[in-house]
């Protein structure tokens, strides 16, 4: 079914709870599900790692972990932006990375990215940029 909503999509956003690791199993799966219903066209991902200012937030590397996102495979163009929808910190960030991501795959000219065409890593693994840890409050949303 999710073969519908990505057909002609230049990218993807997925958002996922930093504080409740059990549900990124449940999460994890709904992704592989987006990304293998592509076929061999790939959409850039963007992972929006929300809840990042609360004291029990996973950080983005376990979340990139449990998510399984090197599993997506060398040619996926993703990206996990630490985010809080309550501040709203991270989010430009995040979309801007998207739009780099969508602009470098189209520059390629190969359309819709493909398994062999890039290798795109987190920003949290490259030196380029640093990510910046999104402040924490004392306030408890669920």
């Amino acid at each position: 079914m999710w073969r519908s909503y990505t057909r002609c999509t230049d990218g993807v956003i997925f958002v996922v709870d930093s504080c409740k690791e059990e549900r990124l199993e449940e999460a994890k799966l709904e992704l592989l599900k987006i990304y293998k219903s592509q076929g061999p066209i790939h959409t850039p991902i963007l992972v929006l790692a929300n809840k990042q200012d609360l004291p029990l937030a996973l950080d983005v590397s376990k979340i990139e972990l449990l998510l399984g996102m090197k599993e997506l495979g060398p040619g996926a163009a993703w990206h996990i932006q630490p985010t809080c929808g309550v501040t709203g910190e991270g989010l430009d960030e995040g979309i801007e990375k998207l739009h780099q991501l969508i602009l470098q795959r189209r520059k390629q000219g190969k359309g819709p990215a493909t398994k062999s065409g890039m290798s795109i890593q987190p920003t949290g693994n490259t030196k380029s940029k640093a990510v910046r840890k999104v402040q924490r409050s004392n306030s408890h949303h669920f």
